[in-house]
C-alpha cells in the first residue's frame, strides 16, 4: 500500500485542534497533500495539547449525565468509569496504530492502513456522521437553554411566526456560522480552550444552586432501573466520543511520547467532572432531571443563570471543531473542480444550514445523543480502533492475553450498538 494513499486525504481530519504558529491556507494544505513525505506541523506543546483534548473530550456531555444516571439507577454509575477505562484504552490503541506507520495522519489513513480503501470510507463515515450529529446536537442544546432563559419570545419574519426555541436555533446558528469559515486554526484553539472553563463553571454554579440556594441534595434516586440502562450505557458513551480528533492531536505534539500522558490526564478530569455533575444533578431533582439538567435551574437564580450562560458557551466554542473536518474533507474531492474561494464558504455555510434543518425536526437532544453514543460514538471510539488494532499490529494471528481483551471489548461495543441504538430509534419514533 503505497505511502501515497494516505497523503491524498490527510486533510479530511484536519482540524483545529492542530496548533499552528503560521495560518496554513486550505489551498497549501491541498498542495502538500502531493507529497507524500510531507510532516503534519508539531507545534502544540503538553498543557497545550491537554486544553485541546479536554476540550474534545468535555462539553454538553456533562448536562445529560445527571438524566442518564437517572436513567439508569445509581448502579449505572459504575458504567461510566467501564466505559472510560475503555475510552483510555482504545485512544491509545490510536497512537499504537499511528506509530506503526508515520504515513498515518487522521483516523481514515488507520482505516486504510488496516482493512484499504473499504477500511477508509467506513471509518470516514462513522467518524463525520458522529461528528455532525453531534454540532446538530449543539443546536438543539442552545435552543433548549435560550427558550428556557426567555420563554415568552417569539420572532415574526414576514407575517410567519416562529416558537421560540426554533429561532433561537437558527439564531445561534447565524452566530456560529463566521467561526466555521475561519481558516486560522490557531485562533479557534484559544476559542476552544473556553470550553473547557465552561465545562468547570457550570459544575460549580450548579454545586452551588445545590448547597446554596435552597435546592439540596435530598432526592434519594433508584439503585437500579434495568430498562433504562440502554440510555444510561449509551448517554455515557456519548461523552466519550472523541477519538476522530485524537490523530490531530498526536500528529499536532512536539514531543509524541508524551501522548500516553495527555490522554490520562483528559479522561481523568472529564471522568470526575462528569462523575460529579452526574451525582450532584441526580441528588438535586432525581427522576424528574431533564435531558440537560440547566432546564431544571430556577432562571431567578445568580448561580443558575451562570450555569446556563456558560452552558451556551461550548457549542459556540466546539461547533466549529466538530464540523472543520467534514468541511476540509468536502472541499478536498471537489478541490479540482470548483473555485476555492467560494466553494469554501458555499460548503460550510450548507453544512450549517443543513444542522440547522435537522434540528428542528428532531428537537430532542438526550434520545439524538442517545442515538450517537450507541451508534456512532461507540462504533468509532470503542470498536474501529479496536479492530484496525488488531489488523495493523496482527495481533489477531496470535492468541493471548491481549487478543482475549480486544475481542471482549467488541464484543460488549456491539451489544451496546444493538440495544442502545433500537433503544433510542424506538424513543425519537414515539415523539415526532
Amino acid at each position: 500500500m503505497g505511502t501515497k494513499q494516505y497523503g491524498d486525504a490527510s486533510n479530511s481530519l484536519n482540524s483545529p485542534l492542530i496548533i499552528q504558529a503560521k495560518n496554513h491556507q486550505v489551498e497549501e494544505n491541498i498542495e502538500a497533500n502531493n507529497d507524500h513525505h510531507h510532516e503534519p506541523s508539531s507545534s502544540s506543546g503538553f498543557f497545550k495539547t491537554c486544553f485541546n483534548g479536554l476540550n474534545a473530550l468535555s462539553g454538553v456531555g456533562i448536562l445529560s449525565t445527571p438524566y442518564a444516571l437517572s436513567s439508569g439507577g445509581w448502579l449505572s454509575l459504575i458504567l461510566l468509569f467501564v466505559i472510560a477505562i475503555t475510552a483510555f484504552y482504545t485512544g491509545l490503541l490510536i497512537k499504537r496504530c499511528m506509530d506503526a506507520d508515520p504515513n498515518i495522519r487522521s483516523y481514515p489513513d488507520i482505516g486504510e492502513r488496516a482493512f484499504g480503501k473499504k477500511g477508509r470510507f467506513l471509518v470516514s463515515i462513522f467518524m463525520n456522521s458522529e461528528l455532525y450529529l453531534v454540532a446538530t446536537g449543539f443546536l438543539i442544546l442552545e435552543g433548549d437553554n435560550l427558550q428556557n432563559l426567555l420563554p415568552n419570545v417569539q420572532f415574526t419574519l414576514g407575517g410567519l411566526t416562529i416558537g421560540g426555541k426554533q429561532g433561537f436555533v437558527v439564531i445561534v446558528a447565524l452566530i456560529i456560522l463566521p467561526t466555521v469559515l475561519l481558516d486560522n486554526l490557531s485562533l479557534l484553539s484559544y476559542i476552544s480552550a473556553s470550553g473547557v472553563l465552561a465545562s468547570i463553571i457550570t459544575l460549580a454554579s450548579i454545586f452551588w444552586t445545590g448547597a446554596f440556594e435552597g435546592v439540596g441534595f435530598h432526592q434519594k434516586g433508584t439503585f437500579v432501573n434495568w430498562q433504562g440502562l440502554p440510555t444510561a450505557i449509551s448517554l455515557y458513551a456519548f461523552c466519550y466520543c472523541a477519538h476522530p480528533v485524537f490523530p490531530t492531536l498526536y500528529s499536532s505534539m512536539k514531543n509524541k511520547h508524551q501522548f500516553s500522558l495527555v490522554l490520562m490526564v483528559c479522561f481523568f478530569l472529564c471522568t470526575f467532572i462528569y462523575a460529579s455533575m452526574a451525582i450532584f444533578g441526580y441528588l438535586m431533582f432525581g427522576s424528574g432531571v431533564e435531558s440537560q439538567i440547566t432546564l431544571n435551574l430556577p432562571t431567578n437564580n445568580l448561580s443558575s443563570r451562570l450555569a446556563i450562560y456558560t452552558t451556551l458557551v461550548n457549542p459556540i466554542s466546539k461547533y466549529a471543531l466538530m464540523v472543520t473536518p467534514i468541511v476540509n474533507a468536502t472541499r478536498n474531492w471537489f478541490a479540482s473542480r470548483c473555485n476555492k474561494g467560494p466553494f469554501r464558504m458555499l460548503t460550510s455555510t450548507a453544512l450549517v444550514i443543513s444542522t440547522v434543518i435537522v434540528a428542528l425536526t428532531v428537537p430532542f437532544f438526550a434520545y439524538l445523543m442517545s442515538l450517537v453514543g450507541a451508534f456512532l460514538s461507540v462504533t468509532a471510539s470503542i470498536i474501529l480502533p479496536c479492530l484496525c488494532y488488531l489488523k495493523i499490529s496482527g495481533t489477531y494471528q496470535r492468541l493471548g492475553f491481549e487478543i482475549v481483551v480486544l475481542v471482549g471489548i467488541i464484543i460488549m461495543g456491539v451489544a451496546v450498538v444493538v440495544i442502545g441504538t433500537y433503544t433510542s430509534i424506538v424513543q425519537i419514533i414515539g415523539h415526532l
